[in-house]
Protein backbone atom coordinates (compact mmCIF):
# COMPACT_ATOMS: atom_id res chain seq x y z
CA UNK A 1 0.00 0.00 0.00
CA UNK A 2 1.37 3.22 -0.63
CA UNK A 3 1.21 6.07 2.21
CA UNK A 4 0.94 9.90 0.91
CA UNK A 5 1.87 11.44 4.33
CA UNK A 6 2.94 11.07 7.42
CA UNK A 7 2.77 13.37 10.86
CA UNK A 8 5.16 11.40 13.48
CA UNK A 9 3.62 11.87 16.22
CA UNK A 10 0.62 14.25 17.28
CA UNK A 11 -0.97 14.61 20.64
CA UNK A 12 -4.30 15.95 19.25
CA UNK A 13 -5.47 13.59 16.29
CA UNK A 14 -6.09 10.32 18.59
CA UNK A 15 -7.86 10.96 21.49
CA UNK A 16 -5.84 9.83 25.05
CA UNK A 17 -3.06 8.74 22.73
CA UNK A 18 0.47 9.52 21.82
CA UNK A 19 0.09 8.52 17.96
CA UNK A 20 1.08 8.94 14.32
CA UNK A 21 -0.87 9.83 11.76
CA UNK A 22 -1.19 7.96 8.38
CA UNK A 23 -2.56 9.83 5.24
CA UNK A 24 -3.90 8.14 2.22
CA UNK A 25 -4.85 9.25 -1.08
CA UNK A 26 -8.29 9.19 -2.67
CA UNK A 27 -11.55 10.17 -1.73
CA UNK A 28 -15.22 9.79 -3.02
CA UNK A 29 -16.36 13.24 -2.06
CA UNK A 30 -15.25 16.59 -3.71
CA UNK A 31 -15.57 19.37 -0.82
CA UNK A 32 -14.95 22.50 -2.00
CA UNK A 33 -13.25 23.38 1.57
CA UNK A 34 -11.28 20.45 1.64
CA UNK A 35 -7.42 21.03 2.73
CA UNK A 36 -6.20 18.00 1.56
CA UNK A 37 -6.98 18.38 -2.29
CA UNK A 38 -3.93 16.89 -3.22
CA UNK A 39 -5.15 13.30 -1.92
CA UNK A 40 -8.66 13.64 -3.17
CA UNK A 41 -7.18 13.90 -6.88
CA UNK A 42 -4.38 11.53 -5.76
CA UNK A 43 -1.86 14.17 -6.95
CA UNK A 44 0.15 13.94 -3.51
CA UNK A 45 3.21 12.36 -4.09
CA UNK A 46 3.97 8.82 -2.11
CA UNK A 47 6.28 8.90 0.83
CA UNK A 48 6.75 5.38 0.99
CA UNK A 49 5.11 1.98 1.30
CA UNK A 50 3.17 0.10 4.03
CA UNK A 51 6.33 -1.76 4.42
CA UNK A 52 8.34 1.28 5.30
CA UNK A 53 5.64 2.43 7.27
CA UNK A 54 5.40 -0.89 9.56
CA UNK A 55 9.57 -0.12 9.89
CA UNK A 56 8.99 3.20 11.42
CA UNK A 57 6.77 2.06 13.95
CA UNK A 58 8.57 -1.24 15.00
CA UNK A 59 11.34 1.91 15.87
CA UNK A 60 8.63 4.17 17.95
CA UNK A 61 7.15 1.09 20.34
CA UNK A 62 6.97 2.53 23.57
CA UNK A 63 7.05 5.96 22.14
CA UNK A 64 3.45 6.05 20.36
CA UNK A 65 0.84 4.57 21.30
CA UNK A 66 -1.78 4.35 18.79
CA UNK A 67 -1.93 5.07 14.53
CA UNK A 68 -4.55 7.25 13.19
CA UNK A 69 -5.35 6.72 9.65
CA UNK A 70 -6.81 9.66 7.77
CA UNK A 71 -7.30 10.69 3.69
CA UNK A 72 -8.61 11.25 1.53
CA UNK A 73 -11.35 8.37 2.55
CA UNK A 74 -9.35 5.48 3.76
CA UNK A 75 -12.10 2.93 3.47
CA UNK A 76 -11.51 3.05 -0.23
CA UNK A 77 -8.52 0.89 0.48
CA UNK A 78 -9.33 -2.54 -0.55
CA UNK A 79 -5.84 -3.79 1.56
CA UNK A 80 -6.25 -1.63 4.50
CA UNK A 81 -7.45 -4.21 6.53
CA UNK A 82 -4.33 -6.36 6.16
CA UNK A 83 -2.05 -3.37 7.20
CA UNK A 84 -4.43 -2.61 10.20
CA UNK A 85 -3.77 -5.87 11.41
CA UNK A 86 0.09 -5.52 10.90
CA UNK A 87 0.00 -2.37 13.12
CA UNK A 88 -2.30 -4.17 15.60
CA UNK A 89 -0.25 -6.77 15.57
CA UNK A 90 2.95 -5.01 16.82
CA UNK A 91 0.48 -3.17 19.89
CA UNK A 92 -0.56 0.09 18.57
CA UNK A 93 -4.46 0.92 18.87
CA UNK A 94 -6.39 2.55 15.47
CA UNK A 95 -8.06 5.38 14.62
CA UNK A 96 -9.59 5.75 11.63
CA UNK A 97 -11.00 8.78 10.05
CA UNK A 98 -13.98 8.45 7.63
CA UNK A 99 -16.72 10.32 5.48
CA UNK A 100 -19.36 7.18 6.42
CA UNK A 101 -19.93 6.88 2.93
CA UNK A 102 -18.66 2.83 3.67
CA UNK A 103 -20.71 1.34 6.23
CA UNK A 104 -20.04 -2.42 5.07
CA UNK A 105 -16.53 -1.87 5.47
CA UNK A 106 -16.74 0.46 8.64
CA UNK A 107 -19.09 -2.45 10.53
CA UNK A 108 -16.32 -5.25 9.08
CA UNK A 109 -13.39 -3.37 10.51
CA UNK A 110 -15.48 -2.82 14.15
CA UNK A 111 -16.81 -5.97 13.55
CA UNK A 112 -13.39 -7.76 13.70
CA UNK A 113 -12.34 -5.84 16.40
CA UNK A 114 -9.52 -3.86 14.70
CA UNK A 115 -10.62 -0.04 15.29
CA UNK A 116 -10.43 1.03 18.55
CA UNK A 117 -11.42 4.67 18.04
CA UNK A 118 -13.77 6.37 14.81
CA UNK A 119 -14.34 9.88 13.89
CA UNK A 120 -16.73 10.43 11.32
CA UNK A 121 -17.51 13.64 9.26
CA UNK A 122 -21.19 14.74 9.34
CA UNK A 123 -20.54 16.90 6.34
CA UNK A 124 -24.29 18.89 6.82
CA UNK A 125 -28.09 18.53 7.51
CA UNK A 126 -29.19 15.46 4.78
CA UNK A 127 -30.51 18.15 2.67
CA UNK A 128 -27.42 20.40 1.90
CA UNK A 129 -25.37 17.35 1.93
CA UNK A 130 -24.79 17.03 -1.60
CA UNK A 131 -24.04 20.53 -2.11
CA UNK A 132 -21.60 20.46 0.88
CA UNK A 133 -19.99 17.41 -0.61
CA UNK A 134 -19.53 18.87 -4.40
CA UNK A 135 -21.73 15.77 -5.56
CA UNK A 136 -25.24 17.23 -5.96
CA UNK A 137 -27.14 14.43 -6.59
CA UNK A 138 -25.66 12.48 -3.71
CA UNK A 139 -27.50 9.95 -2.14
CA UNK A 140 -27.14 10.01 2.24
CA UNK A 141 -28.52 6.51 2.76
CA UNK A 142 -24.88 5.02 3.59
CA UNK A 143 -23.92 8.42 5.84
CA UNK A 144 -27.10 7.32 7.51
CA UNK A 145 -26.51 3.95 7.76
CA UNK A 146 -23.01 4.56 9.54
CA UNK A 147 -24.55 7.01 11.55
CA UNK A 148 -27.03 4.58 13.12
CA UNK A 149 -24.37 2.14 13.48
CA UNK A 150 -22.04 4.60 15.76
CA UNK A 151 -24.75 5.38 17.48
CA UNK A 152 -25.20 1.53 18.91
CA UNK A 153 -21.78 2.38 20.55
CA UNK A 154 -19.93 -0.52 19.42
CA UNK A 155 -16.79 1.39 18.86
CA UNK A 156 -15.16 4.40 20.75
CA UNK A 157 -16.72 7.42 18.04
CA UNK A 158 -17.14 11.27 17.61
CA UNK A 159 -18.78 12.82 15.19
CA UNK A 160 -17.71 16.43 13.59
CA UNK A 161 -18.71 18.84 10.81
CA UNK A 162 -16.21 21.42 9.94
CA UNK A 163 -18.49 24.66 9.63
CA UNK A 164 -18.41 27.16 6.58
CA UNK A 165 -20.14 29.97 5.68
CA UNK A 166 -21.44 29.48 2.30
CA UNK A 167 -22.97 25.66 3.10
CA UNK A 168 -24.05 25.70 6.87
CA UNK A 169 -26.45 27.87 9.26
CA UNK A 170 -29.04 27.25 11.99
CA UNK A 171 -30.56 25.19 9.89
CA UNK A 172 -28.00 23.14 9.26
CA UNK A 173 -27.36 22.58 13.08
CA UNK A 174 -30.54 21.72 14.22
CA UNK A 175 -31.06 19.31 11.62
CA UNK A 176 -27.88 17.27 12.46
CA UNK A 177 -28.74 17.36 15.99
CA UNK A 178 -31.81 15.37 15.29
CA UNK A 179 -29.56 13.05 12.81
CA UNK A 180 -27.36 12.33 15.33
CA UNK A 181 -29.12 12.77 19.08
CA UNK A 182 -27.83 9.98 21.40
CA UNK A 183 -24.29 10.48 20.35
CA UNK A 184 -21.28 10.25 22.62
CA UNK A 185 -19.39 13.33 21.15
CA UNK A 186 -19.60 16.09 18.92
CA UNK A 187 -17.70 18.76 17.64
CA UNK A 188 -17.16 21.79 15.12
CA UNK A 189 -14.02 23.53 13.58
CA UNK A 190 -14.26 26.46 11.85
CA UNK A 191 -13.27 26.23 8.40
CA UNK A 192 -9.50 28.56 7.90
CA UNK A 193 -9.14 28.94 4.48
CA UNK A 194 -5.36 27.65 3.44
CA UNK A 195 -3.37 27.56 -0.16
CA UNK A 196 -4.01 24.00 0.07
CA UNK A 197 -7.77 24.94 -0.56
CA UNK A 198 -8.78 23.84 -4.59
CA UNK A 199 -12.32 26.99 -4.49
CA UNK A 200 -11.18 30.32 -3.34
CA UNK A 201 -14.01 33.14 -1.86
CA UNK A 202 -15.26 30.33 1.27
CA UNK A 203 -15.31 31.57 4.78
CA UNK A 204 -15.21 30.22 8.37
CA UNK A 205 -17.52 31.80 11.62
CA UNK A 206 -16.58 33.83 14.10
CA UNK A 207 -15.91 32.02 17.40
CA UNK A 208 -19.01 33.49 18.69
CA UNK A 209 -21.28 32.13 15.79
CA UNK A 210 -19.33 28.87 16.17
CA UNK A 211 -20.55 28.87 20.00
CA UNK A 212 -23.88 29.48 18.96
CA UNK A 213 -24.59 26.65 16.58
CA UNK A 214 -22.76 24.11 19.11
CA UNK A 215 -25.25 25.40 21.50
CA UNK A 216 -28.28 24.30 18.81
CA UNK A 217 -27.01 20.52 19.09
CA UNK A 218 -26.16 20.21 23.19
CA UNK A 219 -29.03 19.45 24.30
CA UNK A 220 -29.20 16.71 21.82
CA UNK A 221 -26.10 14.74 22.60
CA UNK A 222 -23.62 13.79 25.74
CA UNK A 223 -20.68 16.12 24.47
CA UNK A 224 -20.78 18.97 22.48
CA UNK A 225 -18.04 21.09 21.63
CA UNK A 226 -16.17 23.59 19.65
CA UNK A 227 -12.80 22.24 18.36
CA UNK A 228 -10.03 24.69 19.10
CA UNK A 229 -11.60 26.74 21.04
Amino acid sequence: MNIHGLQKMTLLDFPGKVACTVFLAGCDMRCPYCHNWELVDMTAPVIMDHVELLKFLEGRKGLLDGVAFTGGEPLLRNDLEDLIRSIRDMGFAIKLDTNGNHPDRLKSLVGKGLIDYVAMDVKNSPERYGQTIGIEDFETDNIDESIRFLLEGRVDYEFRTTVVKQFHDENSFQSIARWIAGAKNYFIQGFVDRETVRFAGLEGYSPEELEAFISLVRPFVDRAEVRGS
